[in-house]
């Protein structure tokens, strides 16, 4: 380790806050640097470091030649993993695909969390420490792995480490580290040239310094060409001929002395990659163990292979692999592959580990080839859709162009289109999609199911009118016209994509006719998924009575069927708990939305999780669950990533903003920053993904103190009019803009948005927007000094809220409204009442921003509680015997005989009275003195 002690000290701070589970240490560590430059022998050093602390130490790498076996290196990472650690973790089968390298159908965003669950677990004893080296060249399923292990680190002394080269890294990978960067979850270290003086120091002292110089100026101070200089120069090489020589050719050059069989050797292990130990080596190059033994053994003295884990050998370097790969005949290359994929067929090896010597040993059409690639494809499908797409691609594109073949072309074109989609590329399936709706349809074929995955394709992209466009174009082919149950799936799609885009009653008669065509059919699905689209049309409308109508119908309907019915309907569901949320019958939509969450997870459509999800948190927003909602929505987020679409995004990003303002404390900057990466994501859209996105950020800017940002995003988002702000929303954006204006001084604007809130609360008639409006109204007469009205409208606005179970606004409602009742002469066993159930709904739902509030309040409400009580104790011993017979109903004139006193003199004691304690009137007298607490001596 020459010249790299910034490094070197960097590792050993690194593991001594891993040892110490040091808090806000980073996650990860990213060490980048051209080929050569010393990473591996880096993460050889941390391995070393971390064994002596006492960690566990997993180590796996990717490999060039073999980018499209799923999950690679955490395979590679987790062999090296003690069999009893995930033997002891039920949890740990979800990572089964990771842990094994068999594929599987699971959940790929489940597996992505068991993977979590497992490293943690591993370093409940002792701290873990996973080296990924070469990510460079990692398949896009490990990379998503990655992504999600970098949002939510395994909370356990865990450190993971990856090497790679900058140039080469994909954009994903580099997106992904950056971001950790930003965060603080990562810390980056670039490794560059070495050392000149070290070098020629500790790597040269048996050369005359000026040749040292010499090799060490034509290294450029990359380690691998200084080694392999030296090499060429320890066998003769002058060294005016090696400052011109290629690194490339002075490694070849290793080559020369090799005998035949064993240079074969060589580019076989080139080939082969992690496939490449002694019981495959035999049958590929078939030659006897013998043969074999003494030929590894000589190139292993020579130092071109080396033994890795569990018997496998490597070449030297990945350089020097790369080379000698690139320089065997193509045509040798291939036959190895052949050779390999036949010795891991008769070995029983799955299909995934069969694929890529399928496929690199695939020169022309082969069935029985194509059909081990397309058994991998089947099987990545859910875990691994890029892989399954690229396998699916090979067989494409060898697939003879003939008649007979046009049916499975058609398939295996839309089954890639699906596993395109899953995997985020989004342009790339739509581009397919069209191709396949260009075919001609087989007999007996239908054209429906590409057509509405290629609408959904233009939905995940935003492009909402082409979605439309294509669906209103299909619905009226008259040649060949779409069948009734295609008129369906087309007119559910269209129900799904046009709202986004225009609203609901441009598509109103649409979902009228497939409702129609669905109940013909006698197909329930059908007509339940109608129902339930209409459904949540009419509630974004704020057409509440037709909403409900339909909702009831479709749950009615939905709760009668089985679930093995409900698994084309997972769409329609999340749709249904939707328009439940908007009508605020919180408990349905849970219900529906938890129903549609196992289908889907259970079916693998991993695709319409995020809406579930996103329903799932929306209700645990309302009923103050805000912890629980941050989760769902974490995880909606993680899929949507995935998925690629930056519309799903927002409203996911969005969501989580909402859930963060309510579970953060106050004056915590994250829910702020989430709001700003949802907008981001919408860029100038102005749908309703964009508009949410923009509402969220008001929401969230206005808790953070900013009430103008607020203002102009809510206005931003709502449009001419506030047109495009969500009707039956409308009331709880209105509440920011009244909330910010006032906080502006912009007491007339804040009158005009609060009497619009009332109006649109009014139509809606949902108790949640009434209660948003009575809070809207109650910030009117508070700034006009009217503290008893707005208090009045405050207690109003928690009793509506209660009655939808809307726990969040009941206890939010009750908190700001509790200080004004404290302070109230008449009422401050109210406020005080009010104060501890508003703080007891938030300690129990974990909403830290009303825990916040209670607590920043609680003095003032206890200061203003308290103070009738202090005001009675400053009562002369005369004015506290009469304010008691004036809390027994009596009049001046019988208190003046029973006292024996004059009228004139009651009269006066009563001002005082009044004065002292704040009350003006007889009955207020009596409430205050009726309000102190039980047991308390009233006399002098």
């Amino acid at each position: 380790m020459v010249g790299r002690d910034t490094e070197l000290g960097l590792l050993d701070r690194l593991l001594a806050d891993l040892t110490a589970d040091a808090e806000g240490r980073p996650a990860v560590l990213d060490i980048s640097g051209e080929a050569g430059i010393g990473k591996s022998r880096l993460t050889h050093e941390l391995c070393r470091r971390a064994a002596r602390e006492g960690a566990t130490v997993l180590r796996g790498r990717a490999t060039e030649y073999e980018r499209h076996i799923p999950f690679q290196p955490f395979t590679d990472a987790f062999a090296d993993l003690d069999p009893t650690v995930p033997a002891s973790l039920p949890a740990a089968s979800g990572a089964a695909p990771v842990l094994t390298g068999a594929a599987r159908r699971a959940d790929r965003f489940g597996l992505h969390r068991a993977t979590a669950a497992l490293l943690t677990h591993a370093a409940a004893t002792a701290p873990l420490v996973m080296v990924l080296d070469d990510l460079h060249w990692a398949d896009a399923a490990s990379l998503e792995l990655l992504d999600h292990l970098l949002r939510h680190p395994p909370r356990a002394r865990v450190l993971l480490a990856v090497a790679r080269r900058e140039r080469q890294s994909p954009a994903p990978l580099t997106a992904t580290l950056q971001r950790g960067t930003d965060t603080g979850a990562v810390c980056r270290t670039v490794l560059g040239p070495l050392d000149e003086q070290a070098c020629v120091e500790q790597l040269t002292p048996e050369l005359d310094r000026e040749e040292a110089v010499r090799l060490f100026a034509a290294s450029e101070g990359n380690p691998l060409y200084l080694l392999a200089l030296l090499q060429a120069h320890r066998e003769g090489a002058p060294v005016s001929r090696l400052s011109t020589t290629g690194l490339g050719a002075l490694l070849l050059d290793e080559l020369t002395p090799l005998g035949a069989g064993q240079r074969r050797l060589v580019e076989v292990v080139a080939a082969l990659g992690d496939h490449a130990t002694p019981a495959l080596l035999a049958p590929v190059t078939g030659r006897t163990p013998a043969g074999l033994a003494a030929d590894l053994a000589e190139l292993t003295r020579r130092d071109l292979l080396r033994t890795g884990p569990h018997g496998r050998l490597t070449l030297r370097h990945p350089v020097l692999r790369s080379l000698v790969h690139d320089g065997t005949d193509p045509w040798l290359r291939t036959e190895t592959h052949r050779l390999a994929a036949a010795a891991l067929a008769r070995a029983g090896a799955p299909p995934a580990e069969r694929a890529h010597h399928a496929e690199r040993s695939l020169s022309g059409w082969d069935p029985e080839t194509a059909a081990v690639l397309i058994r991998a494809a089947e099987q990545a499908a859910d875990t691994a859709p890029a892989s399954c797409a690229h396998w699916l691609g090979v067989v494409l594109r060898h697939l003879p162009h003939t008649p007979a073949q046009a049916a499975r072309r058609r398939d295996l074109m839309l089954r890639r289109a699906r596993a395109l989609g899953a995997c985020g590329e989004l342009r790339a399936s739509r581009d397919l999609l069209h191709q396949v709706i260009a075919m001609p349809a087989p007999a007996g074929g239908s054209r429906a199911s590409a057509v509405v995955l290629c609408a959904v394709m233009e939905r995940h992209l935003g492009r909402y009118s082409e979605a439309v466009a294509l669906l209103r174009r299909e619905l009226h082919r008259d040649d060949p016209a779409p069948s009734p149950a295609d008129q369906v799936a087309l007119g559910l799609e269209l129900g799904s994509s046009a709202p986004h885009d225009t609203s609901y009653p441009t598509v109103r008669a649409d979902m009228a006719r497939t409702l129609a065509v669905a109940r013909s059919l006698g197909d329930e699905a059908g007509v339940a998924g109608a129902l339930a689209v209409a459904a949540l049309g009419e509630a974004y409308e704020g057409e509440t009575a037709e909403a409900d109508t339909y909702a009831r119908q479709a749950a009615a309907l939905v709760d009668s069927l089985p679930d093995d019915d409900l698994t084309g309907l997972c769409e329609q569901l999340a749709r249904l708990g939707w328009a439940e949320a908007f009508l605020e019958r919180f408990a349905d939509a849970e219900r529906h939305a938890d129903r549609g969450l196992a289908v889907a997870r259970r079916t693998g459509q991993l695709s319409l999780l995020p809406h579930l999800l996103l329903c799932k948190a929306h209700v645990h927003i309302q009923i103050c669950r805000p912890v629980s909602a941050v989760e769902l929505s974490e995880e909606a987020e993680d899929i949507a990533r995935g998925i690629g679409s930056d519309e799903l995004l927002a409203f996911v990003l969005a969501t989580k903003a909402h859930a963060m303002v309510a579970a953060c404390p106050p004056g915590d900057p994250r829910p702020l920053a989430v709001a700003e990466e949802a907008v981001a994501a919408v860029g100038l859209g102005v749908n309703w993904w964009a508009s949410i996105a923009r509402c969220m950020l008001g929401y969230a800017a206005l808790t953070a103190g900013d009430p103008a940002r607020a203002r102009e995003a809510v206005l931003h988002a709502g449009g001419p009019g506030l047109g495009r702000l969500q009707p039956s929303m409308r009331p709880l954006f209105l509440e920011v803009l009244v909330t910010a204006s006032l906080a502006l001084g912009e007491g007339d604007a804040a009158k005009d948005w609060a009497q619009r809130a009332r109006e649109e609360a009014e139509r809606l008639d949902l108790p949640v927007q009434r209660a948003s409006a009575l809070r809207s109204t109650a910030h009117i007469p508070l700034g006009l000094g009217d503290s008893r009205a707005a208090a009045e409208l405050f207690v109003a606005a928690a009793e509506e809220s209660a009655r939808s179970g809307a726990l969040f606004w009941e206890a939010f409602s009750l908190l700001l409204g509790a200080p004004l009742l404290a302070s109230d002469p008449e009422g401050p066993r109210q406020g005080r009442a009010a104060w501890h159930r508003g703080r007891r709904l938030a300690a129990a739902g974990g909403s830290a921003m009303l825990t916040g509030l209670a607590d920043a309040i609680g003095p003032a409400v206890a200061e203003a509680a308290d103070g009738p009580e202090r005001r009675l104790a400053e009562l002369t011993a005369r004015e506290r015997e009469i304010a008691a017979l004036v809390a027994e109903g009596l009049t001046s004139p019988a208190i003046a005989d029973r006292l024996c006193l004059s009228r004139r003199t009651v009269e006066t004691h009563v001002s005082r009275i009044y004065r002292k304690t704040g009350v003006s009137s007889r009955a207020a007298l009596a409430v205050l003195i009726a309000g102190r607490p039980s047991g308390t001596a009233f006399s002098g």
